[in-house]
């Protein structure tokens, strides 16, 4: 059977970027993905209007946006539970407040710790440092192995669509940990600099946390959000460090798509997936 599969975004965070992508990232696997978005604005009139996901009738629905705790998104996801829609919620830390709801709820939910907030203080913030900070932000994600199990754990739950079945809907808060011990890094130096560069992600978020919204003063906030870009721009380095140290010994693991939606695997570069 063939899965449908739809998308809500609100706002954004990292991993908003790339969720409806790494479910079929050559184009040609059996599933169809529909999302709707309402840019960077997140709030109850913008969780309205994605009422029109229900019409494409998902098999089960992705909500993901910054913060899920605040209305719009809350908004979004009681909308789909009404309509009897499973759904998968995806945030940064501040859902770790309601999470034991979710859970009572039914929702699933990935809570994705080292995808920070971005320091949104105008005379700082502009496109291109917005641009620039969500490209760390990738790569942080990418190298730590963030991508990698949001991939498996919703290839898991398409599977069992698939097959006419109702899955358990995922419910994890990703740490570094779990996230590394997903990327499959063979080298002891790779796992270290991946983990050191999740928790650095994850300081960013505090860091920001304080330009936004605790100092008031310009002379203060300023250099403080300064400061956490400059963090994930290094927390990116260290990521990209940690895939060149795999690539040195030929042991990048790859987990890609067959078109039947089969999870292949394979490290040597110049090998076939199986």
């Amino acid at each position: 059977m063939t899965v449908r599969v739809g998308i809500v975004k609100l706002g954004n965070i990292g991993t908003s970027r790339f969720i409806d992508l790494v479910l079929d990232e050559r184009a040609d696997r059996d599933i169809y993905v529909r999302t709707v978005g309402a840019g960077a604005k997140m709030g109850e009139a913008e969780a309205e209007e994605m009422k029109k996901i229900i019409d494409f009738k998902p098999q089960f629905c992705i909500v993901i946006s910054p913060n899920a705790t605040v209305p719009g998104p809350t908004k979004a996801r009681e909308m789909l539970k009404e309509a009897g829609i499973p759904t998968i919620v995806i945030s940064d830390s501040p859902v770790l407040k309601i999470k034991d709801d979710l859970k009572a709820k039914g929702f699933g939910y990935f809570v994705v710790k080292c995808d920070p907030m971005i320091g949104a203080r105008r005379q700082f913030l502009d496109p291109t440092e917005m641009v620039l900070f969500n490209a760390d932000v990738l790569k942080v994600l990418a190298n730590t192995g963030v991508v990698r199990l949001i991939q498996k754990e919703l290839d898991a739950v398409i599977e069992g669509f698939a097959a006419g079945q109702t899955p358990a809907l995922p419910q994890i808060v990703i740490s570094a940990d779990k996230a590394v011990a997903a990327a499959g890094y063979k080298n002891p130096y790779a796992k270290a600099k991946a983990m050191a560069a999740f928790v650095a992600a994850e300081k960013v978020a505090d860091i920001d946390l304080q330009g936004c919204f605790m100092q008031k003063e310009m002379e203060q906030y300023i250099p403080t959000v300064a400061s956490a870009h400059e963090l994930l721009r290094e927390a990116a380095k260290l990521s990209d460090e940690a895939r060149e140290l795999e690539k040195a010994t030929d042991a990048i693991l790859r987990t890609p798509h067959a078109a039947d939606g089969k999870v292949l695997s394979k490290t040597q570069l110049m090998l076939k997936p199986e």
